[in-house]
């Protein structure tokens, strides 16, 4: 087998995880995580500095409102670590605007809900 066959063989439309995300590496859990949410920044009336198609893509996606990491790794067919990678790219490039995950309710005290079941008993029998 030549070169030329071997060539012609590989598939073209593969491309390498590190040639995407450009050799860099995995944001921080507390800068970008899965649930972390992103929308595209404001037009700010400069012309945008030449993105890679992958980089179009997932600002097309993240144009349509606040979608979490997790989803928008969702309707790519790329991995979710490349993902992050380009996503941490466009924020430091102020291409999204990102917005900590809503924080979990805190738990109701079981002795004030045990309080306002009593009173209902004692009210409606």
């Amino acid at each position: 087998m030549t070169a030329s066959e071997e060539f012609e063989l590989s598939d073209a439309g593969l491309v390498r995880a590190y040639v995407i995300t450009k050799g860099r590496g995995l944001p921080d859990d507390d800068q970008l995580s899965l649930i972390t949410l992103l929308t595209a920044a404001p037009e700010q009336g400069q012309r945008a500095p030449r993105l890679s198609p992958e980089e179009e893509r997932l600002l097309d996606i993240c144009s349509a409102g606040y979608l979490s990491v997790a989803e928008i790794a969702g309707h790519t067919r790329l991995p979710l670590g490349v993902v992050r990678i380009i996503l941490a790219g466009l924020t430091e490039g102020g291409h999204l605007v990102t917005r900590p995950p809503v924080p979990r309710a805190r738990k109701a005290d079981r002795a004030i809900l045990e309080e306002v079941l009593n009173g209902l008993y004692t009210k409606f029998g």
